[in-house]
């Protein structure tokens, strides 16, 4: 993750096109340069983790690739 904090007051926030899958979904901030803001659909006013842009494009790549196995 990134320190120091992000700010990420103004950031425009959304979700997957496959998040109709009863509400176990993240959303991400794609503005930040280098940087992959995510948070928790279902707790918007909640923390968000900042990762860097190709850690996290890793990990999507990981899950699409069925890496994690059933999810």
């Amino acid at each position: 993750m990134i320190r120091p904090p992000v700010d990420l007051s103004g950031a425009a926030w959304f979700k997957s096109s496959y998040s109709n899958n009863g509400g176990t979904c993240v959303e991400v901030a794609p503005d930040f340069a280098g940087l992959a803001p995510v948070r928790d659909s279902k707790d918007p006013q909640g923390p968000a983790l900042v990762f860097r842009a190709e850690a996290w494009a890793s990990f999507v790549a990981a899950v699409r690739s069925g890496e994690f196995g059933d999810v």
